[in-house]
């Protein structure tokens, strides 16, 4: 079975956007940050979305502007094998995409079973609230952004048991960003 993580960035009071959904604030740039995402780009492995961030990604990582302004990360990005929950999206346009619409839980306990690398959830907050707590995450990987935005929407809100985790990396970036690998506690 392979490893199930979440990577999301979130503000210093915990808030992965704004109250309207910008995520404006955790775009935070510079060359040493832009290598760490293009050495992530370049591990390979599988992606999960949710439907929203799916979305959201479609409309950025096949377009010229991103292989202009990211070129490692988009190649990355649109090679990957990419997987999509949703109720409603009957056919994913981008390449490489299956959209996965059975028992969330099922479907990712069958999606580690039969993966032949890892998979990566980006964003989708809410899949990853659900995911946490029938405990299929493995590693959770935080950026942690210098920015507290007052109010927001929360990563675990909504959860309905206790996520107790041990960290097992940090690493500080020069433009003030924290990035933290956590896994379940045994």
């Amino acid at each position: 079975m392979v490893k199930l993580s979440s990577f999301m960035t979130l503000s210093l009071d915990g808030y992965y956007s704004r109250p309207d959904g910008d995520l404006g604030f955790a775009h935070r740039r510079d060359p040493e940050f832009d290598a760490f995402v293009a050495d992530n780009a370049r591990s390979g492995g599988n992606l999960l979305f949710g439907r929203v961030t799916y979305e959201m990604m479609l409309a950025y990582w096949p377009t010229p502007a991103a292989r202009a302004d990211l070129p490692v990360v988009a190649e990355g990005m649109n090679r990957a094998s990419k997987f999509v929950v949703s109720r409603t999206l009957e056919n994913a346009s981008w390449q490489n995409t299956t959209v996965l619409k059975g028992s969330l839980v099922s479907e990712i306990e069958q999606l580690k079973r039969d993966a032949k690398q890892p998979i990566v959830i980006l964003g989708s907050a809410s899949l990853v609230t659900e995911l946490s707590d029938a405990g299929l995450i493995d590693e959770y990987q935080i950026v942690l952004a210098p920015v507290a935005l007052g109010a927001g929407r929360s990563l675990f809100a909504g959860m309905k048991r206790e996520l107790s985790l041990h960290l097992n990396e940090t690493r500080k970036f020069s433009n003030g960003n924290v990035f933290l690998r956590y896994a379940k506690a045994r």
